[in-house]
């Protein structure tokens, strides 16, 4: 058993970019989305470096970068299936994960079930196996200012 541990920001494009907040593979409602190259999903990313990390293969940086306009704009979630490809062939298979949004808005109770139901098929699991939170920053720092988003990730995977 191996265990990772993911972390990812993005700060917020403006509203006139007219940009989506994509979450957890989801489209949630929101004033402004998150700037980057491919379609910003803070909490996948934190994701796949935990799964990158836990199995020793490298980061999304790598296998992902943000020179390649192949990513540009790309749905996140379509990497996250890459990335288990990669897991998969490599005889690693998730056990469990847990993921946090780190920031002032949105809030994200009401999408929960739905991202738990949106990833879990990705990495092969039930979506009670794999937590979906989020905390603030009591308004300190930048996600405190509302500037940007951050999430953190911890998988536990194992070979079967």
């Amino acid at each position: 058993m191996r265990v990772g541990m993911g972390f990812d920001v993005h700060r917020f494009e403006t509203p006139e970019a007219g940009r989506p907040l994509i979450l957890m593979g989801l489209t949630i409602p929101h004033d402004r989305g998150l700037a980057g190259h491919s379609d910003a999903d803070v909490m996948v990313h934190a994701l796949m470096d935990a799964l990158l990390g836990a199995a020793g293969l490298g980061d999304i940086g790598q296998h992902f970068p943000d020179t390649d306009p192949s990513f540009k704009n790309v749905d996140s979630t379509l990497l996250l299936e890459q990335v288990m490809k990669s897991l998969r062939e490599r005889g690693w298979r998730v056990v469990n994960a847990d993921v946090c949004l780190i920031g002032e808005r949105p809030k994200i109770g009401p999408h929960r079930d739905r991202m738990r139901e949106r990833i879990a098929p990705l990495l092969g699991i039930n979506p009670s196996e794999l937590n979906v939170k989020a905390t603030t920053t009591e308004k300190l720092g930048f996600t405190g200012r509302k500037e940007g988003l951050a999430a953190q990730a911890v998988v536990l995977i194992e070979k079967e």
